[in-house]
């Protein structure tokens, strides 16, 4: 008699979570490929200065130096308005405020073709920085409004394809551009490229006006029933999260902050250094053949693409974030370590980009649900903007400190190699003092 009264139940357990599944599916094709263009945009914009730095040098009559000073503006005008930006959530809600910052850092972007001295430039980028803070955390935001802890990984996942996307998809297309357009109705290369990166911007953030509702609730393409699914699975996660911290700006002075800040440190100085040093590394290996390295230097990014998707869905599926990071962190530390010690032998040098890579860029949506799930309410907003800002300060320190090191040492590798040692002390962090949501 159990098992036969037993079977109608399973059976509709089973419906129940199918509906479920097909549900927050439906809710991710709506808003997830949106906010993956929106963040490859954002992400090249941050890069594409370095794919301008030639033409632009050359016109400009820039030293290194004053390129050096100039790409790292943005960071600092992104970090010190990333927390005051964040702040427009409670007033505006996300999807107002997310086509705000892509409108305005989408003029930003395409006024800098019109930069006519390194003064002009570094004001420029700064003001591209300043418009851009507070994107990243509006977005994490939006997304731990619609989907649950179990889904986070994943969704943030599909979100962070951008990052290597930018990489892998950035440089052919900025490479199009400065050559086939370059002198096109009398402007240079480097002139289209911050136009035609800016530009789509201002039109994104339209659209995300157009397409994304401000919550659930006024979400008109869900039924009543579809509403309380969605809602029932935040509100069991804000019953059992901890306490939000009173004030926004109180849970800035928190350990978590402090803790999840200097990890993501670490995590984005592994993926900057990559970034800027990558193409380098490989070409001084003994590939001299530009296109050769641009393909080359691609291959790490799709791998770490499809990293991605695999290790954030076994992360969602045990509902284990801090040994996933862990070991995406370790990673990331042997692929340094192997690169800089087969430096000279291309093979082995791309199987440790390939590690270096994966490892770093893997680890970012991993890390991200842990600070999602520990901070609730707008604290989620205030929290996640403190340590994204902090964060973001290496893309300050890491091409200026590999630079420096390499310089000083006269070895290409020297400056890669000094990133390890921090990759590896995140790691005794992440061991020590970092909790999985699910235990928390």
């Amino acid at each position: 008699m159990v098992a036969i009264t037993g079977t109608p139940a399973v059976q509709e357990q089973d419906e129940a979570r199918l509906k479920e599944l097909l549900l927050y599916r439906r809710v991710a094709w709506r808003i997830v490929p949106l906010a993956i263009i929106c963040f490859l945009f954002s992400y090249f914009d941050r890069i594409n200065i370095s794919f301008a730095k030639a033409q632009m040098q050359a016109e400009l009559g820039l030293s290194d130096a004053a390129y050096g000073l100039a790409a790292s503006m943005f960071f600092i005008g992104y970090v010190l308005f990333e927390v005051p930006s964040s702040i427009g959530l409670k007033k505006y809600g996300a999807p107002n405020w997310i086509c705000r910052i892509m409108v305005s850092w989408g003029l930003a972007t395409a006024a800098l073709m019109f930069a006519y001295s390194q003064y002009t430039l570094y004001f420029l980028r700064f003001l591209v920085g300043v418009m851009e803070a507070g994107f990243g955390p509006a977005i994490l935001f939006y997304l731990a409004c619609w989907f649950p802890k179990k889904y986070l990984a994943r969704i943030n996942g599909f979100w962070f394809l951008a990052v290597p996307l930018a990489g892998a998809i950035g440089a052919p297309a900025a490479g199009l551009i400065l050559d086939k357009m370059n002198g096109f109705l009398g402007l240079a290369g480097w002139h289209w490229l911050f136009l035609l990166s800016g530009l789509p911007c201002v039109l994104l953030g339209v659209v995300v006006l157009w397409k994304l509702d401000r919550d659930i609730q006024s979400a008109k393409w869900l039924s009543t029933d579809e509403k309380a699914i969605l809602q029932g699975n935040l509100d069991h996660d804000r019953a059992k999260a901890l306490p939000s911290h009173a004030s926004l700006w109180r849970v800035l002075l928190t350990r978590e902050v402090a803790l999840f800040a200097f990890i993501y440190f670490c995590i984005k100085l592994a993926s900057y250094g990559l970034n800027f040093w990558m193409p380098h590394l490989i070409g001084q290996s003994g590939i001299k053949d530009l296109t050769l390295v641009g393909v080359l230097t691609s291959m790490p990014y799709v791998i770490a693409c499809i990293g991605m998707i695999l290790v954030t869905r076994r992360s969602d599926r045990t509902g284990d974030r801090k040994s996933y990071l862990l070991l995406c962190m370790l990673a990331s530390a042997a692929g340094y370590l192997l690169a800089c010690l087969f430096s000279d032998n291309s093979v082995v040098l791309m199987l440790a980009l390939v590690l270096a890579t994966a490892g770093s860029f893997i680890a970012i949506p991993v890390f991200w649900t842990i600070p999602q799930s520990t901070f609730s309410g707008l604290a989620i907003a205030s929290g996640t903007a403190a340590i994204n800002s902090l964060g973001q300060l290496s893309g300050m320190v890491a091409p200026v400190m590999v630079g420096y090191i390499n310089d000083l040492t006269g070895k290409t590798y020297m400056g890669m190699l000094a990133i390890a040692p921090l990759l590896l002390l995140s790691c005794y962090v992440i061991a020590r003092h970092v909790r999985n949501p699910k235990t928390a």
